[in-house]
C-alpha cells in the first residue's frame, strides 16, 4: 500500500472503476491500484460498467478505455455524466489530437496513451482524486443521507420521506457535486464549469435549477433544509440538515 495514503478502513478507501476489454490491462491496472491503496471495480465493456455502477454504486474515479465493443468509452462517459460528475481518466491507443481534445473537453480529467507506465498512471490517479476530493457520503447504489432523504443517482431520483421523486439530469448532477463537497461551499463558477463546460450559462439559470432541486428534496412538512446559499458565492450541501 502507498505509504502516502491515509489510514482508512477498507470500506473508506477510494474506489476506482477500471473499464477495458483487454484482460491483461484490467489485471495490470487493478493490481497497481490495489497496491496503491485503492478499492477496485472492473468491467470489460461500457455496458458491463454501467451494470456494475447500478448494482454497486458509483466509484470515486473511472479509468476507461476508449475503443471497446458495444458501448465504447465516450458513450459510457456520456451516459454517466448525465447524472454524475464522475472524474475519468481515459486510456487510448489512439494518439490523435482531435480524439484527445474531444475527450478532455467533454468527458475526462486526464488521458493516458497506450502503452503506458503504470507508475505514471497511478500518479495521475492520485492527482485527479486530490483535486476532486473525497465523496462525503458512502457511495452505495442508494445513498442514505438521513432518516428523511435517500439519493439514487443512477436512476436520477430521490426518496423523500418514503416518496420517490424524479430529478432531471441537471438537478441530479448538481446534487452529486454538492454532496461530494458536503459541508463546503461550492462556488457558482465551479458549478457552471462542471455542469455546462462548453456553454456560456449564467448564474440566473443555475439559480433556477437549484430552486427546483430544493423543491424536490426539501419537505415542506418537516421543513428540513439540505442546500444552503452563500449569497454571491455559491451553495453548500448541509452535512446535518437544518430545520
Amino acid at each position: 500500500m502507498d505509504p502516502n495514503m491515509p489510514d482508512k478502513n477498507a470500506s473508506e478507501l477510494p474506489r476506482v472503476l477500471v473499464v477495458d476489454d483487454d484482460p491483461a490491462i484490467v489485471r495490470l491496472v487493478s493490481s497497481k491500484l490495489e497496491m496503491s491503496g485503492y478499492r477496485v471495480m472492473t468491467a470489460r465493456s461500457g455496458g458491463d460498467a454501467l451494470d456494475r455502477v447500478a448494482q454497486e454504486g458509483l466509484p470515486h474515479l473511472a479509468i476507461v478505455d476508449l475503443n471497446m465493443p458495444g458501448i465504447d468509452g465516450f458513450e459510457f462517459c456520456r451516459i454517466v455524466q448525465q447524472f454524475a460528475d464522475l472524474p475519468v481518466i481515459l486510456l487510448t491507443a489512439v494518439d490523435q489530437e482531435d480524439v484527445v481534445i474531444q475527450g478532455i473537453e467533454h468527458f475526462a480529467e486526464d488521458y493516458v496513451t497506450k502503452p503506458f507506465s503504470p507508475g505514471e498512471l497511478m500518479a495521475r490517479v492520485g492527482r485527479v482524486l486530490r483535486r476532486m476530493g473525497d465523496f462525503a457520503y458512502t457511495l452505495d447504489p442508494v445513498i442514505q443521507v438521513d432518516q428523511h432523504l435517500s439519493v439514487d443517482f443512477v436512476h436520477q431520483q430521490v426518496i423523500l420521506n418514503g416518496v420517490t421523486v424524479a430529478l432531471t439530469p441537471i438537478e441530479t448532477k448538481i446534487l452529486f457535486i454538492l454532496m461530494r463537497n458536503a459541508g463546503r461551499t461550492v462556488t457558482n463558477d465551479f458549478l457552471l464549469r462542471r455542469i455546462w463546460p462548453l456553454d456560456e450559462i449564467f448564474e440566473d439559470t443555475l439559480r433556477v435549477h437549484i430552486h427546483r432541486l430544493r423543491q424536490k428534496i426539501e419537505s415542506k412538512l418537516s421543513a428540513v433544509k439540505y442546500v444552503g446559499t452563500e449569497r454571491g458565492i455559491g451553495y453548500r450541501f448541509l452535512v446535518k440538515a437544518q430545520t
